[in-house]
């Protein structure tokens, strides 16, 4: 089966395309949330190199709502044209490690935390304020890493690593995995915020 994973959830973007014939092909680079052009390009090239494919996976966050939406949406439009089967997971559980945590910073003073082990999902993710985390980090054994996708000096212990479309695609391949079917859509760790216009605020 013919496996194309998109991952754009933090600031290091990247491609795979799997295939049994073949070596697994896989392209990185800087995902600027302003600039989706390299991913564009990225993906025309291997599309045009490699043809359709049978499986497309996408990373689904938590991370960039901005660079997760985009993936979906090409994700969507390649399937229109290949009719592949269209999956998704979560981005955090496609880090190259056996058991782990990733923190990250969910805005409006509350940070995010959740636990892998073996590409599973196991705990959250659930939000904390700062010293709530800093506490949960504290009863972690010495053994299990903990990850970010961006500096978080606040947290020393956590290492900054980012999700892989490799291993999304090799997730996809496993019949065993559970995996989010269409609608996709980001991983939402709040509520979105809505900021509304003066007039209606003061009328409020």
């Amino acid at each position: 089966m013919k496996i194309l994973a998109l991952e754009l959830s933090t600031a290091r973007g990247s491609l795979a395309w799997l295939n049994k014939d073949v070596d697994p092909v896989v392209r990185e680079w800087p995902n600027d949330r302003k600039n989706s052009g390299p991913f564009f390009e990225n993906l025309a090239q291997v599309r045009e190199q490699f043809g359709l494919p049978d499986a497309i996976v996408v990373g689904l966050g938590p991370g960039s709502y901005a660079g997760t939406r985009i993936a979906i949406s090409a994700a969507i439009g390649l399937q229109a044209a290949s009719r592949a089967r269209l999956l998704g997971f979560p981005s955090i559980c496609a880090i190259e490690n056996e058991d782990y945590c990733v923190i990250g910073d969910a805005r409006r003073q509350l940070f995010f935390f959740a636990r892998i082990r073996k590409q599973e999902l196991i705990e959250g993710p659930s939000l904390f304020s700062e010293d709530e985390l800093k506490n949960k980090i504290e009863t972690l054994a010495d053994s299990i890493a903990v990850f970010c996708s961006e500096s978080l000096l606040q947290f020393p212990r956590a290492v900054i690593r980012y999700p892989s479309a490799r291993v999304l695609a090799q997730l996809a391949r496993d019949s065993d995995r559970k995996c989010k079917l269409p609608p996709l859509e980001p991983i939402y760790l709040q509520e979105p915020h809505i900021t509304l216009p003066k007039s209606q605020r003061i009328a409020s």
